[in-house]
């Protein structure tokens, strides 16, 4: 339980910092501060669930589309979440792609770097007793 544990968090915190990244970029991409953790619970929940399931698909059918499995299923977190929460809104094509994109990044970024800074503070820890 504690691994899993570990890993939705690392997750909440990686779509937390996409999610913000996003914000700051795009004008046409505004959440609501005060409901901010809501959306990106939300976004969090949606994307793991569609991400295995388009991952399960594309090995089966085309595993050449395994590679855009996470970009499709950061859209899809983000196209159910603007439906169905107040807490974040995004308006033209350009915007959702360039949101899908910067997500998808800061949100790969913080999910290996997060990791790899608890992995060293955990070495320590066993190094020093």
């Amino acid at each position: 339980m504690g691994d899993r544990f570990v890993r939705v968090i690392v997750l909440l915190v990686a779509n937390t910092i996409g999610l913000f990244a996003a914000s700051v970029v795009l004008d046409d991409l505004t959440i609501g501060w005060r409901t901010f953790l809501i959306a990106v619970a939300i976004f969090t929940v949606i994307e793991s669930i569609i991400h295995p399931l388009l991952e399960r698909t594309a090995r089966r059918r085309a595993p050449a589309l395994l590679g855009g499995t996470s970009l499709l299923s950061t859209f899809l977190g983000l196209l159910i979440t603007t439906i169905i929460s107040d807490g974040i809104a995004i308006t033209g094509l350009t915007t959702w792609i360039l949101a899908t994109v910067i997500v998808w990044l800061a949100a790969l970024g913080a999910g290996v770097i997060i990791p790899a800074l608890l992995a060293r503070r955990v070495a320590r820890r066993v190094a020093s007793r």
